[in-house]
C-alpha cells in the first residue's frame, strides 16, 4: 500500500512538473508562432487582396469583438485613404473547415476578392480553391451585402470542377464575412479613421 502511494505522488509531481514546463513553452513561443501565422498563412491571401496598397496591410490592423469571437481586420490604404479591410472567415468544407480571408471595399461595400489561407481538401481537387485564380477572381466586385452561391444552388459562382462542397464553402464563407461587415460597419469606419495617411 506504502509503494502504492509513493508511486502516485512521484507521477503526480512528474505530470505537475511537465504540465508547468510544458505551458512555459507554449507561452514563450506564442507571439512567434502568431507571427508566424501572420506571415505565412494570413500574410499572402492578404498582400494578395490587397496589391498595391501604399501601406504594409499586415502591419496595420485592429481587432474587433463580434460576440465571443475577436476578429482582427487589416487595412489598406490607397491614395492616403483607408479604403479596404480583409478579416477571416470559414465554411464547412469536405475535408473541414475552409479559412477564407475576405477583402472588401469600404467605400462602394464591394468584395475586393476572396483567398483561401487553410483547408484540409483533396489535393488536386478541392485544394484548387486555393490555387486556381479562375475560381477566387469570380469573387471580386461583388456586392458585399449580398448572398455568395454557386450556380448549382442558383447563384453565380461557377464551382470548381469535382469540389462543389469546397465551392460552396467558400462561398458560405464570403456570406458570412458579408454579414459580419454589415454587422460590425460602424465600429469598423471608427477605427479606419485613424488610418488616414
Amino acid at each position: 500500500m506504502r509503494e502504492m502511494i509513493k508511486m502516485v505522488i512521484v507521477l503526480t509531481i512528474l505530470s505537475c512538473f511537465s504540465g508547468g514546463v510544458l505551458a512555459y513553452l507554449r507561452n514563450s513561443t506564442q507571439d512567434r508562432i502568431d507571427n508566424q501565422v501572420l506571415e505565412f498563412v494570413k500574410g499572402p491571401a492578404v498582400r494578395t487582396l490587397f496589391e498595391g496598397a501604399a501601406n504594409n496591410p499586415i502591419a496595420d490592423r485592429f481587432t474587433l469583438k463580434d460576440g465571443d469571437v475577436e476578429r482582427t481586420f487589416f487595412v489598406a490604404v490607397y491614395d492616403g485613404e483607408p479604403r479596404g479591410i480583409a478579416f477571416e472567415t470559414s465554411g464547412k468544407g469536405y475535408g473541414g473547415d475552409v479559412g477564407v480571408m475576405v477583402g472588401i471595399n469600404v467605400q462602394d461595400d464591394k468584395l475586393l476578392g476572396v483567398g483561401v489561407t487553410t483547408h484540409g481538401e483533396t489535393p488536386g481537387m478541392g485544394a484548387k480553391a486555393k490555387t486556381d485564380p479562375s475560381f477566387v477572381s469570380q469573387f471580386k466586385g461583388q456586392s458585399a451585402t449580398e448572398p455568395m452561391k454557386v450556380v448549382a444552388d442558383g447563384g453565380s459562382i461557377n464551382a470548381i470542377s469535382g469540389a462543389t462542397i469546397t465551392s460552396r464553402a467558400v462561398s458560405a464563407a464570403t456570406t458570412d464575412a458579408g454579414e459580419i461587415y454589415r454587422k460590425l460597419k460602424s465600429q469598423i469606419d471608427d477605427k479606419l479613421k485613424g488610418f488616414k495617411k
